[in-house]
């Protein structure tokens, strides 16, 4: 009885976060979210919940680390089965993208140490955008390391309102559209991407490996909310079309299933070329993410609304 309990518990979760991930664009639902439309991309079906679902895994996944290993050059990944974590390291110190939640900090802390990495020479924290799943952690991370914490200005009311045991959220530094963030001569570009939040932010940086430089977008989610508005609507279409501009040979997200993180490691563990460079994967998130984002605008205009 006590794990059928979890088992509902947890699908109502899931079914809750459609709305509750939209949760800067929309009140609160007093019901979960319908589970429509349906789409086809490259001969598999999905939901919104099945995105979502395949996004989050289950609450043990959300907290039990994957193994922590080299992406490409200088980035790592030290991150959950499902919630991307990333490490940049430099001369001069490290930069992390997404500190997940609270709890998670410590694995997160672990993975890098194993990495053969110090926690402590994390300099700056950088987030994906102002959800719990991705930056619950910062205060912690601030507070154990001193790291200066930046973020996209549009996020920041979202940001200050994520208060893990009433902490306050860490601003040292506010970002626009298009900012360098720069340590020990790497150098990130903060591109806002918004839809999923106001400033959801997507990184491109460049990793040097084998003598070559490559391309690296760490994608923020393009996951539409259950209900677009013309406002969420515009800044959609001004994302989708900017992340597909930008140059790309490695492509990561803020989910591990955004860019298939066990099938390319496991590919890794067998040897052979990196299978994180791969150019011809770039966009395969963006066109999952667009057809949906289209299909729930078609569906909503059919309603009338």
């Amino acid at each position: 009885m006590k794990k059928r309990f979890k088992l509902e518990r947890f699908s109502s979760c899931i079914a809750g976060a459609v709305l509750c991930s939209a949760a800067v664009y929309a009140q609160p639902a007093a019901s979960p979210a319908p589970d429509h439309p349906t789409i086809t991309v490259q001969g598999q079906k999905f939901s919104p919940l099945a995105i979502l679902t395949r996004n989050m895994g289950t609450l043990e996944d959300q907290t039990t680390p994957f193994q922590p290993h080299k992406i490409v050059g200088n980035i790592y990944y030290v991150g959950t089965k499902t919630l991307s974590s990333f490490l940049i390291v430099t001369p001069q110190g490290n930069i992390l993208i997404d500190s997940t939640y609270e709890r998670n900090v410590p694995t997160i802390q672990k993975s890098i140490e194993q990495l053969g990495f110090k926690f402590s020479d994390t300099k700056i924290l950088l987030g994906s955008h102002a959800h719990g799943d991705h930056q619950e952690g910062d205060a912690l991370v601030k507070q154990l390391t001193g790291a200066q914490v930046m973020a996209m200005a549009e996020d920041l009311p979202a940001l200050r309102a994520i208060k893990p045991g009433g902490k306050e959220h860490p601003i040292d530094k506010t970002l626009h559209d298009n900012d360098t963030v720069s340590l020990g001569g790497t150098t990130l570009v903060a591109h806002l991407t918004p839809g999923h939040t106001r400033g959801c932010t997507t990184w491109t940086t460049k990793a040097l490996e084998g003598g070559k430089s490559y391309n690296v977008v760490i994608n923020c989610s393009l996951r539409a909310p259950n209900v677009v508005t013309p406002e969420i609507a515009k800044e959609f279409d001004r994302s989708f079309k900017l992340v597909r501009s930008l140059p790309c040979d490695v492509q990561v997200g803020d989910h591990p299933a955004q860019y298939n993180l066990q099938g390319k490691y496991s590919k890794i563990r067998n040897g052979g070329p990196n299978p994180f460079i791969d150019p011809a994967s770039c966009n395969v998130e963006t066109d999952l993410e667009e057809a949906m984002f289209h299909a729930i605008l078609d569906e909503q205009k059919k309603a009338g609304r």
